[in-house]
């Protein structure tokens, strides 16, 4: 799996125009799942994740956590995070698992990650998607896990 975090003031995704998911504090985590992803991966992301400590403490340092700010998170497929670009101009996605097996683990993904105590929104898996990100700082992380 791989996912793109960014920290936001707030975020929102739509579908057709209309809002899916909104958020205020906290994480917007485009992700993507490889192929021969499993559901170890997603939980380990999502406990990565929740856990990822790139809020600001008092001192001004790194040093909380989504859960820490009680944020939130605005969870977003993209499985364009795997293509791969090194030959030619137009993208290759063969790493990315086909919908078939990637939908169900974006979804382990979102309940791993309600587990681990952090309130999700999410898109619509497969839609054409507009999001609307207010990146804070900005702060972007990339977290593979392969």
């Amino acid at each position: 799996m791989r996912a793109v975090v960014q920290r936001v003031s707030e975020a929102s995704v739509q579908v057709d125009g209309k809002t899916v998911g909104a958020i205020g504090r906290g994480f917007v985590v485009l992700i993507a799942v490889k192929k021969g992803d499993t559901e170890e991966h997603a939980r380990w992301m999502a406990h990565k994740i929740a856990n990822l400590r790139v809020f600001p403490d008092a001192a001004g340092k790194f040093n909380l956590s989504l859960l820490d700010v009680k944020g939130e998170a605005l969870v977003v497929s993209q499985f364009t995070l795997y293509g791969d670009i090194r030959r030619g101009f137009r993208p290759s996605f063969t790493e990315a698992a086909p919908p078939e097996e990637a939908e169900p683990l974006i979804e382990k993904f979102i309940q791993a990650l309600r587990e681990e105590g952090v309130p999700v929104q999410s898109g619509i898996f497969g839609a054409m998607m507009l999001v609307k990100i207010f990146n804070d700082g900005p702060v972007t992380i990339i977290l593979d896990k392969e």
